[in-house]
């Protein structure tokens, strides 16, 4: 019962933050007549009016978010050519990155750093973590098995971390960026403000809930290895 119930309790984390993210962006999702353009030209108007002209706007399939190295601002296809509350806000938020990178912000160039290491350090964890069976039969000391687990977990749990310590930046962007911006601006009408705040919570916590995915992959681990 105690298994069932931590089993539920580690779903529930997982996988929580994520669907509430979704269910906040799609909630709001609806494309809306009074809007006069769609998030992509909204993104490119706030990049015009702060003079961040060399920043591009593109089209992507890998997620809303900002590339620092290239300079572009990409959107899913929902909020790059939806005319929703939630593609503006959102573009909102990712210009809100540009913002960062244009004023040096110090916090972003870190988590840009971190995040091209995340990549490569879940995938050496995974390696690491395979090769404890192998070590352990070769070396027939449950030592070896014990160090080189420990330190598949290490590594894996510094994803967590990762993600974790990007929520500044993320709260950054949205809170003091672009609810600026959108109600400096006046982009939108005050009865959506309580709604865009919250679409732009559930984008400041798009890390979060990839902190919590990491948690499970390290719970799924350990499930593979039986300890």
């Amino acid at each position: 019962m105690l298994f069932l119930i931590g089993g539920a309790a580690l779903l529930a984390l997982a996988f929580g933050p994520g669907l509430w993210v979704k269910s906040v962006l799609r909630q709001h999702g609806r494309d809306r007549d009074d809007f006069p353009g769609t998030g992509g030209e909204f993104a490119r108007h706030l990049l015009d009016e702060m003079k961040l002209h060399e920043v591009k706007v593109e089209l992507t399939e890998a997620g809303d978010h900002y590339d620092p190295a290239e300079k572009a601002v990409r959107l899913s296809k929902a909020h790059h050519d939806g005319r929703s509350l939630s593609a503006v806000a959102v573009a909102a938020h990712e210009v809100g990155h540009a913002m960062q990178d244009a004023t040096g912000y110090v916090l972003l160039k870190r988590r840009t750093d971190m995040a091209r290491a995340t990549y490569w350090v879940e995938r050496l964890g995974g390696v690491v973590m395979l090769g404890a069976p192998l070590l352990a039969l070769l070396t027939r000391s449950p030592a070896g098995f014990v160090l080189e687990f420990a330190a598949g977990i290490a590594i894996l749990g510094t994803s967590v971390l990762i993600h974790l310590v990007t929520l500044p930046v993320e709260l950054d962007a949205s809170f003091n960026r672009a609810l600026k911006v959108l109600e400096i601006g006046r982009y939108i009408p005050d009865k959506d403000m309580p709604a865009a705040r919250r679409i732009l919570t559930a984008a400041a916590l798009t890390y979060v809930a990839a902190a919590c995915m990491s948690l499970l992959n390290v719970a799924r681990w350990l499930r593979i290895l039986r300890f």
